[in-house]
């Protein structure tokens, strides 16, 4: 009985990958800030949940001048967790967040062209307790 010769087992990710956007790419983000205002929830003209606010994170090292800046990062969170953001954050509150860094493309009006960047949280963790209303 004459033997097979074996093939050596080719994981998936040890093929070679074509070059040019065919191979696999990497796009996740974390970050950690505070909220620069209170989150706008609205609902798509599908039904879907979308909330959207601007994260305040502020630069590790400081400015010429000793302060801190930041940088206001657009988020967009969709279906249940654009809820709870709308539910349960405000303005101030800090906040961590894993996504993907989403550009786009849009038109100016004026026939050229402009790119917009925003990360579309997959999970948001809340870093500090929730602000208690004045009791009177």
């Amino acid at each position: 009985m004459a033997r097979q010769a074996q093939q050596p087992v080719v994981e998936e990710a040890d093929r070679e990958q074509p070059r040019g956007g065919g191979g696999r790419g990497i796009n996740q983000v974390a970050l950690v800030g505070r909220l620069a205002r209170d989150p706008e929830l609205r609902t798509t003209t599908e039904g879907v949940q979308r909330a959207w606010f601007v994260l305040a994170v502020t630069r590790p090292f400081p400015a010429r001048d000793g302060d801190h800046e930041a940088d206001f990062i657009s988020v967009v969170a969709w279906r249940q967790l654009a809820v709870v953001v709308g539910e349960h954050l405000s303005k101030g509150r800090l906040i961590g967040i894993t996504g993907r860094l989403q550009v786009s493309l849009l038109d100016d009006g004026n026939g050229g062209r402009r790119s917009s960047a925003e990360v579309v949280a997959d999970q948001i963790v809340f870093l500090d307790p929730p602000k208690r209303e004045k009791e009177e």
